[in-house]
């Protein structure tokens, strides 16, 4: 099976996912994006693949602008500006990392960015679906 093939497959397996996605799961997807891109983006540096890390590191700040904008700051205003804030600094991080061609800032990211992804996925499925109902009752 050619390279072709596979992304093509890839593909349409993330469509597929991204149209049966509910609001968490779409998160979870965008927190694992955006710690992939990092990865890659490390990889690129190792490499001095320069056009790489920047198309990652461009591709790992969308998503986590994305999360940092999505972040309802009316359900919990001092959690939800402390995320922000953190989404924030991640970004600054990210920054610093692409001038400097360094990996260490990225490795931060993504200690920071991992845990919210763990504890995200942990959340029960119940407490989930409970969540939906009050926001939409």
């Amino acid at each position: 099976m050619s390279y072709k093939a596979i992304n093509a497959y890839q593909k349409d397996s993330l469509k597929q996912q991204l149209v049966n996605a509910d609001p968490h799961k779409l998160t979870l997807m965008l927190m694992s994006g955006a710690i992939d891109r990092l990865a890659y983006a490390k990889g690129a540096i190792d490499r001095t693949d320069l056009v790489a890390k920047s198309e990652y590191l461009s591709k790992a700040t969308a998503i986590i602008i994305n999360l940092r904008d999505t972040v309802d700051i009316d359900v919990s205003p001092e959690f939800g500006s402390n995320i922000v804030a953190l989404y924030n600094y991640m970004l600054e991080l990210i920054n610093q990392a692409n001038i400097e061609n360094s990996t260490s800032e990225i490795s931060d990211v993504i200690g920071l960015l991992a845990p919210i992804r763990d504890a995200w996925a942990s959340i029960p499925k119940s407490e989930i679906e409970s969540a939906y109902q009050s926001k939409s009752a």
